[in-house]
């Protein structure tokens, strides 16, 4: 019986030793890629260390405008991941990080001549799309749980996608591919810690 208790002893005080020493995690949401595109978006971010962290995020926009007269569009999935290395500390100033990128989209009627040509408005586009890239961003504090970060990064995505002709149920005209080399990430975020 005397085991049991000194068992149980030890584990309540390895579980809070544990709990001391945990890491950090934050929740958060890009409020320009929402506000920009319409897109729910969702992010979670884990400390690894006192100066790094690794960020998963995703955004799915399953809308599709319910006019019978226009096909324009943006629906699409995007995950990303980042690593980010703190100047500081974790969820404090400074940090500059490294992404990934994975997405799927059926996007007409959008003028996104980076992406697709000068002519992309007239035609609708559905394939996928992978790349990476380098990035830069600053944390700033609003109280204990709740901050704002504000986040650019540049880099490569690979496009490949079928080509259709704008109106609804458009002929295909061909499938392409694009290697896009530029901005790749924009973000404000707002972000809730927990501790």
């Amino acid at each position: 019986m005397k085991i049991q208790y000194i068992a149980i002893l030890l584990l309540i005080c390895w579980g809070s030793i544990l709990k001391c020493s945990a890491q950090k995690v934050a929740v958060k949401t890009n409020l320009f890629y929402g506000a920009y595109s319409g897109t729910p978006n969702l992010g979670v971010e884990w400390g690894l260390s006192p100066r790094t962290t690794i960020e998963f995020g995703a955004g799915l926009n399953w809308f599709t405008p319910n006019k019978a007269s226009s096909n324009k569009k943006l629906v699409h999935w995007l995950g990303t991941m980042e690593y980010r290395y703190w100047t500081c500390e974790r969820f404090s100033g400074h940090f500059g990080g490294i992404h990934i990128i994975g997405t799927q989209y059926n996007i007409a009627g959008h003028h996104l001549p980076l992406l697709f040509g000068d002519n992309s408005s007239h035609y609708r586009y559905e394939g996928w799309g992978a790349g990476g890239g380098i990035s830069y961003g600053y944390h700033f504090l609003l109280s204990n749980r709740w901050s704002l970060e504000a986040n650019i990064g540049a880099g490569y995505i690979r496009l490949h996608y079928d080509k259709f002709r704008c109106e609804t149920c458009g002929e295909k005209v061909g499938t392409e591919n694009r290697n896009y080399f530029g901005p790749t990430k924009a973000a404000i975020s707002l972000i809730f810690l927990i501790k």
